[in-house]
């Protein structure tokens, strides 16, 4: 009698829907999350090839759970509206959102912001910005040939998206 060995199956690696960590430190920084996100959501209503979130996690890549993000908004052009328990990007045609937008809250260190620039440039966004309501300034990057570079003039700015 000949047995084949079985080969042990992995259990369904799980992708949070939460991370436990609060979308707003304060109402001010929450205010401005939902004006982002819903002033996208108005923008782009027509289109049904857009999706906007807010405070969504997002997983860049397929067999890892601890790589991810939960951007304060965000858009994914050429992925269809819809509600998602996360956005897993090899799931959505591996398309990483395009824009992504953060509120900092006076309890951001520099350290934590510099590590979500890194992040959202190396999964390939290609546009970043980050407002700051205390200081009602508005930083952006926009991706170069190599990375996302800052966008020096931010009066007047108009996205290419």
């Amino acid at each position: 009698m000949i047995t084949q060995a079985q080969s042990p199956t992995q259990p369904e690696l799980i992708y949070p829907e939460s991370d436990g960590q609060p979308m707003a430190d304060n109402t001010k920084q929450f205010r401005w999350i939902v004006t982002i996100k819903e002033g996208l959501e108005w923008l782009f209503q027509d289109d049904p090839n857009v999706f906007v979130a807010g405070d969504l996690l997002w997983y860049p890549t397929q067999g890892n759970n601890v790589t991810r993000a939960a951007p304060d908004a965000m858009v994914a052009f050429g992925r269809p509206k819809g509600d998602r328990g996360s956005y897993q990007q090899w799931k959505e045609g591996n398309i990483a959102p395009q824009v992504v937008f953060e509120v900092r809250s006076p309890g951001n260190s520099q350290t934590e912001m510099d590590k979500k620039l890194v992040f959202y440039d190396l999964h390939g966004v290609e546009e970043y910005y980050l407002y700051d309501p205390d200081k009602a300034d508005l930083s952006g990057w926009l991706r170069g040939r190599e990375r996302l570079d800052v966008i020096e003039q931010m009066s007047g700015w108009v996205s290419r998206d």
